[in-house]
């Protein structure tokens, strides 16, 4: 399988010769190949981008309605739910992620599309009261050709919260998904243009992030960028776009803590806790990575967490276990070197989940690992793992469970876990991050829900209806009629 580019509603070769190999993480194989994306393949998508929006709004794509947008995103919405099975199939295989999680993640895509396809002709600007002899109204417009940087971790719902919203407001895209995670949106880029969106209105090129996602986020006919990925990789893009004042949404990593007071509902809470940091093999940025407890029931929470721990498994996608393989030799190595360094520091282990018999010795997996007693100062405290390892530690009142908590560079989402009503406002209003979830952890949320983060977390949002917002450009007009 050698997969092109997807440029212009056509499959198109690259212009280098080189291809970079698919690899299953599940078994550790080479299953296919991807173009090796340049430069060049990015002009020729912006270029192809910029045609469909038009230099005034008047190319094929800039020219229709936002109720003609919104009815193609309403259909390719439906269709992706047709091939639901077919496109989870697609991302466990490329991914490692099982297929449970791989069709919810093909149902929260058409449910991306089907919210900014009916949201698209509402959005609206408004009048604003001046002077007597004054109209004075705001209208939002499509900055134009947006650039989408997409990660290996839940292509394609990240494809639908960015994409789906830039499209709604009017612009046109060009996306380069992670080398490691690129199939899924190649079949969507295919999909949107067999039911009817115009050439141009969505590029896809694959390639390396130093590669052709440098390239993208260089071209000065990109409007806009969106990019979700690392903290280290954020600030290159956000830097890059800073030379040509190019905006810029950045959704980065977190170590985002639940907190557990005394009072809290544990048998509510303890399958939401785990569920939050084992979700895709902890390979999510809104993962609940730190799990913070009063005192008093620390050692009761940290018994029932081991004991879920112990009977968590990792194994092939097919199996639909509770994980699946990290995606790639990469982070494998990553996330083991974490943990054997936390143990060097005899940071105690409490439990461990296992490997499935069936699974692939080639294959990348990691077993679940639970840490009590973490020093707030540790790796395990501070750092993004980005896999399967919960981080436990104490607290003895709110003052010190709010300061562990904002005690780190991250500020993305927190879990606070209480019956006190009180306590629950004063907490979230003290906690530094974009998303609070109270007695409940959405690991991001849906649809509907802002998303986004503070400090080295990024800024913008993701998500609900301020995505929208993010995708347009504010323009007022002041009309004189004396």
């Amino acid at each position: 399988m050698q997969k092109q580019h997807f440029i212009d509603n056509a499959w198109q070769g690259g212009s280098s010769p080189e291809m970079i190999a698919v690899v299953d993480p599940s078994t550790g194989t080479t299953f296919g190949s991807l173009a090796r994306g340049t430069a060049a393949d990015i002009a020729r998508a912006v270029a192809s981008s910029r045609a469909a929006v038009g230099d005034t709004f008047d190319g094929p794509w800039g020219r229709l309605s936002a109720a003609q947008r919104g009815r193609l995103m309403m259909r390719l919405a439906a269709a992706v739910t047709e091939r639901n099975e077919e496109f989870a199939q697609i991302e466990a295989r490329d991914t490692g992620k099982s297929m449970k999680t791989a069709r919810v993640d093909a149902t929260a895509l058409a449910r991306y599309f089907e919210y900014y396809g009916g949201a698209a002709d509402k959005l609206h600007g408004d009048t604003l009261p001046y002077e007597h002899g004054y109209t004075v109204l705001t209208i939002r417009e499509p900055h134009g050709v947006t650039g989408h940087i997409v990660p290996w971790n839940y292509p394609m719902q990240i494809f639908g919260r960015t994409v789906g919203a830039s499209l709604a407001a009017g612009n046109a895209c060009v996306v380069k998904p992670a080398e490691d995670a690129s199939l899924s949106i190649l079949r969507l880029a295919e999909l949107a243009a067999e039911i009817g969106f115009p050439a141009g209105a969505l590029n896809v090129v694959t390639g390396y992030g130093h590669e052709a996602g440098a390239a993208l986020t260089a071209h000065p006919g990109i409007d806009h960028i969106s990019f979700t990925g690392s903290t280290v990789t954020g600030r290159l893009v956000a830097e890059a776009a800073a030379k040509r004042h190019c905006p810029v949404t950045l959704e980065l990593g977190g170590k985002s803590p639940q907190l557990v007071f005394d009072d809290a509902d544990l048998d509510q809470a303890l399958p939401v806790i785990v569920n939050a940091i084992i979700q895709n093999a902890g390979q999510t940025c809104s993962a609940g990575s730190r799990v913070l407890v009063q005192r008093g029931i620390y050692e009761t929470v940290l018994e029932r967490l081991a004991e879920r721990f112990r009977a968590l498994r990792a194994g092939p996608p097919v199996l639909e276990l509770e994980m699946g393989p990290l995606v790639n030799e990469k982070q494998y190595g990553l996330v083991k070197g974490f943990i054997d360094a936390a143990e060097a520091e005899r940071i105690p282990v409490v439990a461990r989940g296992s490997v499935h018999p069936e699974a692939a010795s080639a294959g990348y997996y990691q077993a679940a690992v639970l840490f009590r007693d973490v020093p707030h100062t540790s790796a395990l405290a501070q750092k993004e793992i980005f896999g399967p390892v919960l981080a436990a530690m104490p607290f003895e009142d709110e003052a010190e469970a709010i300061r562990l908590a904002n005690g780190t560079d991250y500020g993305l989402v927190a879990g606070v876990w209480t019956r006190d009503g009180a306590r629950q406002f004063r907490v979230a209003r003290a906690l530094r991050c974009g998303q609070v979830f109270i007695n409940n952890y959405g690991a991001g949320g849906g649809v509907e829900l802002p998303f986004g983060g503070v400090k080295s977390s990024g800024h913008g949002r993701e998500k609900g209806f301020e995505a929208l917002l993010g995708f347009t450009v504010l323009k007022t007009i002041a009309i004189k009629h004396g």
